[in-house]
This record gives structure tokens, sequence and C-alpha cells, in this order.
């Protein structure tokens, strides 16, 4: 059975369901939103040990502390270690990041959605939740995206924990445009999305910097996010923001 893509339904369920959330924009949103749906809400957060984590920690926290949604909580933050699978990979060693000028191709996370779902799975199963949403959009390339994925994924972990676990791809008919214009009365500013953060700044030089700058102003949203270089991704941001509209 293909994962469900539908957002609203009529009236809220009683259950649980878990939403990975990234701290960026669009699993922010997704959070939010599911709490139309279901009486209880659990962001969980699973940690890899990738070099922007902290920060994403940092601002999800905040973001959650500022919508305090009382379908919300509690926050789960998962470990699942990948130093020794991913060795010197950019993403845990903050080198040769992909920048503004990169592709879609040049930021896949071998397996991302493989890993989190897995731990976030065995989490659900032992405490009696049925259902996993996350957020990727029909803009998502990498195969780990897929329908065909997400509905092996919930038959392999049917067999695997003896119980039923329902993958929900609620965002997987929307663009980033269509996500960021659901989410314009939320906090956006308290969502994080960069590789190379200074602390806990958005360099504004990367790839994930970039597509977040085109996302507000496809939006038509003002983007109160603090950048520590802007300058440097405006002819992307105008050629993102323009495929984004052709879409």
């Amino acid at each position: 059975m293909a994962p469900k893509t539908v957002l609203k339904q009529a009236g809220k369920k009683s259950g649980t369901v878990c939403v990975l959330a990234s701290g960026g924009a669009d699993s922010s949103v997704l959070l939010v939103a599911m709490t139309e749906r279901y009486a209880r809400v659990i962001p969980v957060y699973v940690r890899n040990g990738l070099v922007w984590e902290k920060a994403e920690l940092y601002w999800l926290r905040r973001f959650l502390r500022a919508v305090d949604r009382p379908e919300i909580g509690p926050f789960q933050v998962l470990d699942l270690p990948m130093q020794d699978v991913y060795g010197a990979h950019w993403s845990m060693t903050g080198t040769d990041v992909p920048d503004e000028r990169s592709g879609w191709e040049e930021v896949y996370l071998p397996g991302r959605n493989l890993i989190l779902l897995s731990k976030a799975a065995v989490y659900c199963g032992l405490n009696g939740i049925d259902a996993i949403a996350l957020g990727p959009l029909k803009t998502n390339h990498f195969a780990d995206s897929s329908p065909d994925f997400f509905s092996g994924f919930q038959q392999s972990v049917e067999r695997a924990m003896s119980r039923r676990i329902e993958i929900l791809t609620p965002f997987s008919h929307l663009s980033k445009r269509e996500v960021m214009e659901r989410g314009r009365t939320l906090p956006l500013e308290l969502t994080f999305s960069c590789l190379q953060p200074p602390g806990n700044m958005h360099c504004g030089a990367c790839n994930k910097c970039a597509e977040r700058m085109a996302a507000f102003a496809a939006a038509g949203l003002i983007d109160r996010t603090r950048y520590r270089k802007h300058g440097r991704v405006k002819k992307k941001t105008a050629s993102l923001q323009a495929g984004w509209s052709a879409g």
C-alpha cells in the first residue's frame, strides 16, 4: 500500500503520530499541520553526527516553544551515529560543502530516509505509535523519497515489528512554494536549513541557504532569517525562484 499523501481528513484522529523533524521549514510546517489530524504529535529528531545538527536542534527547540501547540510533544532526540559509515563525507567534516552553484544531486546524503525511518520505526513500535510522517516534496529527486520506497519500507516494518506503522508523506504532492505558503502564519524565521552554519546562524552561501532564500521569495514572504553573507546567492535564488514559479 502506498504512503498517504492527503493532508486534511474529516475530523481529527484520536491517535499519535511521530513526525521526523529536522528544524527545516518543510518539517516544521508539517509538524503544525499534523496537529489538525492527530490528538498527539511527537517530534522526533534523529541525530547522526552531522556538522549542522547542533544548530538544527537549537532552532527546532525555539520553533516548538514559539508555536506552543498543546498537541505537540514531548520532543524526542534519538541517536544513530553515522561517522563510522560516512567517514570523510562533507556532511561530517564540513569541508567542500555544496555551495550556491551546486545541483540537487550534490547535496544527497546516502540512505538518509532509510536511516531516519529505521530508527523512528523501532521507536514507534516500542511506544505504541502507529504512524510516522515526514516531509518530502514533489520536487525531491532522490530514490529514497519515492512512493515505491516508502510503501516498500512500510511493508518491511510491518514484517520486522509485527505491527502496522503507517508512513505518511502529506507534502509529496506540493512544491516548496506551496509549503511555504501554508506556513505563512508560522514563525518560519525560527526554522533552520544550512549546511555550514557559523554557530547558530545561516551561512548564506551554501546550497540550502540559496534554496531557503528562493523559497521565501517564491512564496512572497518576508525572509527574517539572519544570514552571515547574503549577496553571494542572489543569482541562484533568482534561478530557483523562476523554476518553482514555472512548476
